[in-house]
C-alpha cells in the first residue's frame, strides 16, 4: 500500500467518521437542547443551504487551483471553528446561523475530495473505489460508538465527538498530496450558454434525478434518530440501523466495478436508486416491526450509493475532466443543497405532525427522480449520442 492510498484512506476516514455522529446525532443533540421539531428542520435547511452556497464556488477554485488539497484543507479549518462555536449555544437563531457556516466548510469538502480521488484514481495512483468505502466503513464504525456512548452519556457528548472528529479532518487534510497539477492552470471561465445547453439535455436529466434521489434522504438524515427513539428504539439500535445501510452501501461500491454493476449505465444505476427510494420511505412511514426496518436500510444500496455511482459516472463519461470538479459541487449543491434543505424545513413540520408517517414525503422526490433517470435513459439510448464539450 502506497502512501497516497494512507493519506486518502486516513482523509476519508477521519471524514466519515465524523459525519457518522454529525449525520443521525446532531438533530439528537438539538433536541436535547431543547430546540422544537419545526426549529430542528430550519437548522437542517440552512446547514443544506450553507452546502448550496459554498460547493460550486470551492470546486470551481479547486478546477483552477495549482494543488488540490489547499481548498480542502481551508474548508475542514471553517468546520473546526464552527463546531467547537457551537457548544456553548442553545438558542435556535445563534445555531441557524452557527449551522450554516459549519456545514458549508464540512459539506463543501465531499465533492472536492471526491474529485481529486477520482483524478488520482485516473492516473493510476490509488484505488477509488476501495479508499471511499475505507470512509464509510469509519461510517459505520462511528454510527455504533456514538449511538452507545449516547445511552450512557445522554445526547451532550454528540458535539464533543464532532469536534474531535473536525481536528482529526483538519490534520489528515493538510497530510493530503498537494495535487500539483502540470504546467500552467488555465482560468476556465464558466460559458453559460454552454452551461444552460448542458441543463437543458441529458446533463440536467442526470442532475434532476441524482439530486431528487439523493435530496429524498432528507427526513431520514434528520428525523429518523429522533422517530425511532420516540418508536421505543435504544440509541444503540439506531445506531446499528444506520450501520446497516452503511455497510451495504460498502459492499456495493467495493463491487462497483466488477460483473454486473460494471456494466449499468448511469442512466440504469440512477433509475435503480429511484425505484428503491419509493419502497424504502414508502414502507418505512409505516413504522414496520424492527426486522422489517433492518432489511429496508437494505435498499441504502441503491437509495445513496447507485445513485452516488450512477451520477458519478455520467460525470466521468460526459464532463471534461477539468470540469470534473465542478460537475460534482453542482450536483452536490443541488442533492446536498437545494432539495435537502426544503425536505429538511418541511420535514419538521410534518414530523410534529404526523411523527414517522413524515417518512412518506420523501416519496415526492423519489418519484420525479424515477421520471428523470427514464428520460434520460431514453435519450441515453438515441443513436449517435454527443458527449458534453
Amino acid at each position: 500500500m502506497n502512501s497516497q492510498v494512507i493519506r486518502f484512506a486516513a482523509y476519508f476516514g477521519a471524514f466519515y467518521l465524523t459525519l457518522g455522529v454529525f449525520l443521525p446525532y446532531f438533530p439528537v443533540w438539538l433536541e436535547g437542547r431543547g430546540i422544537s421539531a419545526e426549529w430542528i428542520g430550519w437548522i437542517g435547511a440552512a446547514g443544506y443551504a450553507g452546502r448550496l452556497l459554498v460547493s460550486p464556488l470551492g470546486a470551481r477554485l479547486s478546477d483552477r487551483a495549482k494543488f488540490q488539497r489547499r481548498p480542502i484543507a481551508a474548508l475542514a479549518l471553517v468546520s473546526l471553528v464552527a463546531f467547537i462555536m457551537h457548544l456553548p449555544v442553545s438558542s435556535p437563531w445563534p445555531l441557524l446561523a452557527l449551522a450554516l457556516l459549519a456545514s458549508a466548510g464540512f459539506f463543501g469538502q465531499i465533492p472536492l475530495a471526491d474529485a481529486f480521488a477520482m483524478r488520482e484514481s485516473r492516473a493510476g495512483a490509488i484505488p477509488f473505489g476501495p479508499v471511499r468505502a475505507f470512509g464509510s466503513a469509519a461510517f459505520v464504525l462511528a454510527n455504533f460508538a456514538a449511538g452507545a456512548l449516547l445511552d450512557l452519556t445522554g445526547s451532550e457528548s454528540v458535539m464533543v465527538f464532532v469536534s474531535t472528529g473536525a481536528a482529526l479532518i483538519v490534520l489528515t487534510a493538510f497530510a493530503l498530496p498537494n495535487g500539483k497539477s502540470e504546467g500552467e492552470v488555465p482560468d476556465r471561465r464558466i460559458d453559460w450558454v454552454q452551461f444552460g445547453r448542458m441543463v437543458r439535455g441529458p446533463f440536467g436529466l442526470a442532475l434532476l434525478a441524482s439530486a431528487c434521489v439523493q435530496g429524498a434522504h432528507g427526513f431520514y438524515y434528520f428525523f429518523s434518530a429522533i422517530a425511532w427513539a420516540e418508536m421505543g428504539h435504544s440509541q444503540l439500535i439506531i445506531g446499528a440501523l444506520w450501520a446497516t445501510g452503511v455497510v451495504i452501501e460498502i459492499v456495493f461500491l467495493w463491487w462497483s466495478g466488477k460483473g454486473i454493476l460494471a456494466r449499468l449505465t448511469p442512466a440504469q444505476l440512477l433509475g435503480l436508486g429511484a425505484a428503491g427510494s419509493i419502497i424504502r420511505w414508502g414502507f418505512t412511514a409505516l413504522g414496520p416491526p424492527l426486522p422489517v426496518l433492518f432489511g429496508l436500510q437494505l435498499l441504502h444500496a441503491l437509495t445513496f450509493a447507485a445513485t452516488y455511482l450512477g451520477f458519478l459516472r455520467f460525470a466521468i463519461d460526459s464532463i471534461p475532466e477539468s470540469h470534473t470538479a465542478t460537475a460534482q459541487a453542482v450536483n452536490s449543491a443541488l442533492s446536498g443543497g437545494l432539495v435537502m434543505a426544503l425536505a429538511a424545513a418541511v420535514s419538521g413540520y410534518f414530523y410534529a405532525w404526523v411523527g414517522v408517517g413524515g417518512f412518506a414525503l420523501m416519496l415526492f422526490p423519489s418519484i420525479i427522480g424515477l421520471i428523470a433517470a427514464i428520460a434520460l435513459h431514453r435519450v441515453s439510448a438515441l443513436p449517435q449520442r454527443e458527449k458534453i464539450d
